[in-house]
């Protein structure tokens, strides 16, 4: 199954000493699914600050994996009460980051779904910041379904 989609994104992330920064997107993308796994992918923006780059976002079970490749390219993992390491590469260098899950939560279906991820970011083993994303997906009006 593969539907073109709406999604609608609200993110934020706090730093330390900083107002927390808030970014709302709407944006068209694809809802694929295979087996038991969904992959939701969109092209990022200006507003994100990733033009260029493509996301692609993949749910199965208690697991989320959020891929970028492009201008940016980071592949992180998402799981509640786990901590993940995962490399960043941007146009200025790579780093290593650990990502700490505090809170997931993804429900999706054929039709769409949400998914909601609280997690926080360490850079050399020192807490950079928290960051707070909610997804939401819609079929998209008039969309073309491929069985």
């Amino acid at each position: 199954m593969e539907k073109d989609v709406v999604i609608s994104i609200r993110g934020m992330q706090k730093y330390e000493n900083a107002d927390p920064d808030v970014i709302e997107l709407v944006t068209a993308g694809r809802l694929a699914r295979d087996g038991e796994r969904y992959t939701l992918t969109y092209q990022e923006s200006e507003l994100t600050g990733l033009d260029g780059t493509q996301t692609a976002i993949q749910v199965e079970g208690e697991q989320v994996i959020m891929t970028r490749s492009g201008e940016f390219n980071t592949q992180m993992v998402f799981q509640e009460g786990r901590r993940h390491l995962s490399m960043y590469n941007t146009p200025y260098g790579a780093m290593a980051i650990g990502v700490n899950t505090r809170h997931l939560l993804a429900q999706m279906d054929d039709q769409g779904g949400s998914i909601e991820v609280d997690y926080t970011i360490e850079v050399d083993h020192a807490l950079a910041g928290r960051s707070v994303f909610q997804i939401q997906v819609h079929e998209a009006g008039g969309s073309s379904l491929k069985q």
